[in-house]
């Protein structure tokens, strides 16, 4: 049984993420990537990068397994088993000493912190603290209000429709984030405009 789940964004968004990631990547190590959804970013980028590790995670039982089907329609010999992870988790299972792929040298996530509570993010930047090597990047994909505005009408019904859905959902505030990532010692680089009023929003660990 073919379990591979299809993200038209992730088909759409695919291209202009891997032209910052050519610009903005580490050269080695491991790139982890929380909450990969179905998979097509892992199987898509892991090829275009042959020396860095990738290692796909999702929490999600069904995601998990699209995933495991989508490296399995794709390999790549640096594509990792994926892996279960919670991001609000105080440990991830990266840092687990059995562990085979450290150092981690970039964190990915694309289209979580605004479908989700806002615990999730703090415990993104939490474990992006813990785990990235100093020197490390987090990119962080996704909308994101700009000085407490919406940079666009769409975005901003969007956003009255994800609160309609779950009061703790809706697209944060760029300027919310960049301060939870402070606290766990993350530094802003840049904010980098990307199709469909996104922004990949690139961190240094220091």
């Amino acid at each position: 049984m073919d379990r591979r789940q299809y993200s038209a964004s992730a088909m759409r968004n695919r291209e202009p993420i891997l032209d910052v990631f050519k610009k903005y990547l580490p050269e080695s190590g491991t790139v982890l990537e929380i909450a990969s959804g179905s998979g097509e970013h892992a199987v898509y980028f892991a090829p275009q990068f042959p020396n860095l590790n990738w290692q796909a995670t999702n929490f999600d039982d069904t995601q998990l397994d699209s995933v495991i089907d989508w490296i399995a329609h794709l390999p790549s010999g640096n594509l990792l088993p994926p892996l279960k992870l919670d991001a609000t988790s105080t440990v991830w299972p990266i840092e687990s000493t059995s562990f085979p792929a450290t150092p981690i040298t970039a964190i990915f996530n694309v289209n979580m912190i605004h479908i989700s509570p806002w615990r999730v993010c703090e415990g993104l930047m939490a474990g992006a603290g813990r785990t990235l090597e100093k020197g490390g990047r987090l990119f962080i994909y996704g909308p994101f209000k700009v000085e407490g505005q919406h940079t666009a009408p769409t975005n901003e019904d969007f956003d009255a429709w994800l609160k309609a859905n779950d009061t703790e959902f809706g697209i944060r505030d760029q300027r919310t984030v960049i301060a939870e990532a402070e606290k766990n010692g993350l530094v802003h680089v840049k904010a980098i405009s990307m199709p469909a009023n996104n922004f990949l929003q690139i961190f240094d660990r220091i």
